[in-house]
């Protein structure tokens, strides 16, 4: 082969691959309705007034990344759905954080650099992909909400989904109020 024809197929194959940016390939982004990370959409970009926030409540969501499936021991590695849902029809939550953690309880992932703001009646709904392993079967979330009163309280499940052989499952948790 002659020097110019691997520079084009180089750069060629350079062109592509920065082409495909993580965010492109990232389910939360590809599936949303405007292309956008669900998180960073709903990202308050004026500072939140905690002071007006009568409610502050810290969850445990548990998250299943794998699940043993036989007596071999078996891994199979499962999607999940984190979804955090606003019950109110006026008031909006407010979430501080979504921390990720695996099952030893060290820090994976935190999702929020910012609080984000859940208006009336909406849901966030964050995907975690099956090929990300390294929560285990013991992954947990980790999340605080905040609203004007008590009565601003959120829904926190997780689904998880998988398929073992020509079966394919799906269940789900709830999150569970942390006590400090």
């Amino acid at each position: 082969m002659n020097k110019r024809y691997i520079s084009v197929l180089l750069i060629a194959m350079m062109t592509l691959l920065s082409g495909c940016s993580p965010s492109a390939q990232d389910p939360n982004v590809v599936l949303s309705e405007d292309h956008q990370d669900p998180i960073q959409e709903l990202e308050v970009t004026a500072d939140v007034d905690h002071s007006q926030l009568g409610y502050k409540q810290t969850f445990y969501v548990p998250i299943y990344s794998d699940i043993y499936t036989d007596k071999d021991n078996s891994k199979v590695l499962l999607s999940a759905t984190l979804s955090v849902r606003n019950t109110t029809l006026k008031k909006s939550l407010y979430v501080n954080k979504i921390d990720y953690y695996d099952t030893g309880g060290t820090l994976v992932k935190s999702y929020l650099t910012k609080p984000i703001e859940l208006p009336a009646m909406a849901t966030l709904n964050y995907i975690v992909e099956k090929e990300e392993d390294k929560g285990g079967s013991g992954a947990n979330f980790i999340i605080e909400v905040e609203g004007i009163d008590e009565r601003v309280k959120p829904v926190i499940e997780a689904v998880m989904i998988g398929n073992f052989s020509n079966k394919g499952f799906a269940f789900s948790t709830e999150g569970t109020p942390v006590v400090h």
